[in-house]
């Protein structure tokens, strides 16, 4: 409890716009953090009042967390490893994956690009500097905004871009012809903070709260009901996180059964337990899952 006059320790969060911006808050008001956004605003309202959030371009947000005006942030590991920043990873959130790939216009996918100078569009002037060094093209670099895919063939031989279902790069005619990296959004902290033991304490609550979800996105609860002669034989098949919960109906009526399963395994698993003699089987979303 704080004592009169104590100021309130804030945990710094910076967390991004565009692209991942849904997906983060959606996580973090998952958790429990009661993030109010608005697109006009870039310090949202918090819920926790020992959280301070500002919204800030994914791109800026690996410096900054390095630098230490924010404790830790969400933003892609393509702007991470574009930035170079020296950071702590906490936790790969597994959201909005993409990949970050070469590709040219299809009319010089069987040009020898490496005969001649070539222009080369990108947001990723790292990434993409160190791509076409190690391919040994010889080639001018632009500095894109946005819309990458849009400068070829008249404007850029080449664009190195990220890319989610390849929709976008097909409409324009371009084809992938290199891999630079898979990314997705990661969970990052400044290394300082991690050794201050409040924000150390924080942040390792954060991150379970985080990774709940997560988890529990990807399970079901079922609920059944099994005769006491085929308990023995059903639980035997049940693919629960460790074992399922089994409790005695009214009555001497047979056994009410709860397990915790992986999303993909439910159309095989549910005609299966109804041809093995489960009755009443309920399906549950789950909010947290802490293993």
């Amino acid at each position: 409890m704080l004592k009169a006059g104590e100021a309130v320790q804030k945990l710094k969060i910076v967390i991004p716009k565009g692209r991942i911006h849904e997906g983060v808050v959606r996580l973090l008001n998952d958790a429990g953090f009661g993030i109010e956004t608005d697109d006009r605003v870039y310090r949202p309202r918090v819920g926790d009042l020992e959280v301070e959030v500002k919204i800030m371009k994914p791109q800026n947000i690996p410096q900054l967390v390095e630098l230490g005006s924010h404790d830790v942030g969400f933003t892609g590991m393509d702007w991470i490893a574009e930035s170079g920043a020296d950071l702590a990873e906490i936790a790969d959130l597994k959201l909005d994956p993409v990949s970050i790939v070469a590709a040219v216009p299809e009319a010089l996918l069987h040009e020898d690009l490496h005969k001649r100078r070539i222009v080369v569009a990108s947001e990723y002037q790292s990434l993409a500097r160190a791509f076409l060094e190690r391919e040994r093209y010889d080639f001018v670099l632009l500095r894109t905004y946005g819309a990458t895919e849009v400068f070829p063939p008249e404007d850029a031989d080449m664009i190195v871009d990220n890319v989610s279902t390849g929709r976008t790069l097909a409409e324009h005619d371009l084809r992938i012809i290199a891999t630079l990296m898979d990314s997705s959004t990661r969970f990052i902290a400044n290394r300082k903070a991690l050794l201050d033991p409040w924000k150390s304490e924080k942040i390792a609550r954060l991150k379970m709260l985080l990774t709940a979800v997560i988890d529990a996105r990807g399970r079901v609860m079922l609920e059944m009901n099994i005769s006491g002669e085929k308990l023995e034989e059903i639980v035997k098949i049940l693919p629960c996180m460790r074992s399922p919960t089994v409790a005695p109906l009214y009555g001497e009526q047979g056994y009410a059964v709860k397990i915790a399963v992986k999303r993909e395994e439910v159309p095989a698993l549910i005609p299966l337990l109804k041809k093995m003699g489960a009755t009443d089987i309920l399906e549950f979303e789950l909010r947290k899952v802490l293993i």
